[in-house]
């Protein structure tokens, strides 16, 4: 190829290369006159390249003459100082109006190191606002803003954490990137996952989503709920819409949302009660009454209810107290005198089977419950008695030892009283797919055994 095939090459190159920028460039020689001029300060000002090259600065036709003199000074100083110098000024359109552009201008030194001319890459002001803007507000985002801020790549593992939702994590930032997200939560993750890949395929939803999660931490699993909003990822440079991830925002709302559910519990709780006592008002027999309550204390509650009663003989007074128990799993050691010289506990009910309530007569055969059964520690302990199976999973040697149905993993055991004298043990059993027990239920679960406690005294012959 020729030298001026070679020329022509590099001019074409360097033309194709200018009018692709996203920036208006113009440049000028030493003297100030305009060489090059690109589609985007044309598309700026209106003005064609064949226009504008030649001129000698924009004096006449881009800027007002008063002005003239002290852009072209100020653009041509950039050739005599170092780095880029920034400007702004209002220059003209073709169509007459204004417009404020901010530049870049930078000396252009020739083969020889001297000042050849000066390049000025320009844009409107308020696009470059719009675009300080974003990157402040993504700075910001990214720092440590009152929302936690996780970019989630198109494989759904997170690329850019900011402080705070490392924080609600419970690691460092680098920690997170790149891991998938069933490493980080224990249990939620299925339905982040599949509302990470609704809004890759059909964009962000109306309104945000509340979801409870499992977030693995040092200290252990902590349960959490977020609500949290996404938004679709597309790059800015593309002709069609390329996703490149999501955006989660998140907030943590637990506090308030368990507010929220132990007032809607306590709700729900009263109003059983309340119906309970309305439906047992109306039983002729107070056997038939408690066993209502005990259907009408299940719901919402618990799988089971056992009912246990003391034989007629060892019905026996004893000091009143309420404590709430965690038992460690006690399979052996002395118990006491009274526990010792206690036959043992009759089966008098099993909800929500529908058995009928049978109080225990002479000669009844008690439950065969080994020494240190919660039911036996309920009854030394004058209340109640909490315990699951190892792993709170379903155990049915662990249930079968302790004369439960197979299916159960959470136990909650409380003492019937009533007059001051201990008549037996209420159970409450739950399944794996439920939660343990806590100090909330115990306390319901007194106030029931309290209530079905009095329907048996009422019930007769107990203590007589």
């Amino acid at each position: 190829m020729s030298a001026s095939g070679r020329s022509e090459t590099a001019d074409d190159l360097l033309a194709a290369l200018l009018d692709g920028m996203d920036a208006a460039l113009c440049a000028f020689d030493a003297a100030g006159v305009i060489t090059h001029w690109n589609r985007e300060a044309e598309r700026i000002l209106g003005w064609s390249a064949a226009e504008a090259v030649g001129r000698h600065g924009f004096a006449g036709w881009a800027v007002r003459a008063a002005d003239a003199h002290d852009v072209q000074d100020r653009l041509m100083a950039a050739q005599d100082a170092p780095g880029r110098q920034v400007h702004e000024f209002a220059l003209l359109t073709k169509d007459g109006g204004r417009v404020l552009v901010r530049t870049q201008s930078a000396g252009v030194p020739g083969a020889d190191g001297k000042p050849a001319g000066v390049y000025c890459a320009f844009s409107e002001v308020h696009a470059q606002i719009d675009l300080e803007r974003s990157i402040a507000l993504s700075e910001a985002l990214m720092d440590d803003a009152s929302w936690g801020v996780v970019l989630v790549d198109v494989d759904l593992r997170p690329a850019v954490v900011n402080a705070h939702a490392a924080r609600a994590f419970g690691s460092v930032r680098t920690a997170l990137l790149g891991r998938p997200l069933g490493e980080l939560l224990a249990q939620g993750v299925e339905e982040l996952e599949g509302a990470l890949q609704h809004v890759l395929a059909e964009g962000a939803p109306p309104a945000p989503l509340e979801l409870w999660v499992s977030v693995r931490t040092p200290e252990g699993v902590r349960r959490r709920c977020w609500r949290c909003g996404f938004l679709r990822l597309g790059s800015p440079l593309a002709e069609e819409p390329v996703p490149l991830g999501v955006g989660l925002l998140f907030q943590d709302v637990t506090e308030a949302r368990q507010a929220e559910l132990d007032t809607g519990q306590l709700r729900f709780r009263a109003n059983q009660l309340y119906r309970a006592g309305r439906a047992a008002a109306e039983c002729e027999d107070p056997a038939e009454a408690a066993a209502v309550r005990l259907d009408f204390a299940l719901a919402g509650f618990a799988d089971h209810a056992l009912l246990d009663l003391l034989g007629v003989h060892d019905v026996h007074d004893s000091p009143g107290g309420r404590e709430v128990h965690d038992v460690p799993e006690q399979t052996g050691g002395p118990r006491s005198a009274r526990a010792r010289q206690r036959p043992g506990l009759v089966r008098s009910a099993v909800s929500p089977s529908g058995l009928t309530l049978l109080l225990p007569g002479p000669g009844a055969i008690p439950v065969r419950y080994e020494a240190g059964h919660p039911a036996l520690q309920a009854l030394d302990r004058i209340g109640s008695v909490r315990t699951s199976a190892p792993r709170g999973e379903a155990d049915p040697d662990w249930a079968r030892a302790r004369q439960w149905p197979e299916g159960a993993a959470h136990a909650l055991c409380t003492v019937l009283r009533s007059r001051g004298r201990t008549l037996g043990a209420l159970t409450f059993l739950r399944g794996p797919s439920r939660a343990a027990f806590e100090r909330a239920d115990a306390l319901y679960a007194e106030e029931v055994a309290a209530r079905v406690a009095a329907d048996l005294d009422l019930a007769g012959g107990r203590g007589q």
